[in-house]
């Protein structure tokens, strides 16, 4: 898929090519890997998600369009809609995407980047995806 899924306050920026996401994706740095404090718009396509996951210092989402989930290990996901903000501690297995009949863009803070990157970890389950309504 080439056409974006969403529109959103912010440029969608370049299509990543990533292992680590389940589908079309596009990153746009607002804020550039390096800096204090790192910000990406991220736009998924319907259906796609990243793979579970956890962040050293932690994450902010702020969703802009669209509809998705995110889910922490071990919990029931949650519905994402514009509007919505989501606070992720440190150390957290987490993962966060579209739903299957909607895009998703959110903006992405990662928190206190300088205590390493993001450990990325098994893609999530097709079976747990799809009973998501």
């Amino acid at each position: 898929m080439d056409k974006l899924p969403i529109t959103s306050v912010f440029a969608a920026g370049s299509k990543l090519e990533s292992s680590n996401f389940s589908g079309d994706v596009w990153l746009n740095m607002l804020v550039p890997a390096g800096e204090a404090l790192p910000v990406a718009n991220v736009t998924f396509a319907p259906g796609c998600r990243n793979n579970w996951h956890a962040h050293q210092g932690g994450q902010v989402l702020l969703v802009t369009a669209g509809r998705g989930y995110y889910q922490e290990w071990g919990k029931p996901a949650r519905q994402l809609l514009p509007g919505d903000a989501v606070s992720i501690p440190a150390h957290v297995k987490h993962w966060h995407g579209a739903a299957k009949d909607s895009g998703l863009a959110h903006i992405a803070i990662e928190i206190d980047p300088q205590k390493g990157p993001a450990t990325w970890m098994e893609p999530v389950a097709a079976d747990v995806y799809n009973a998501l309504t």
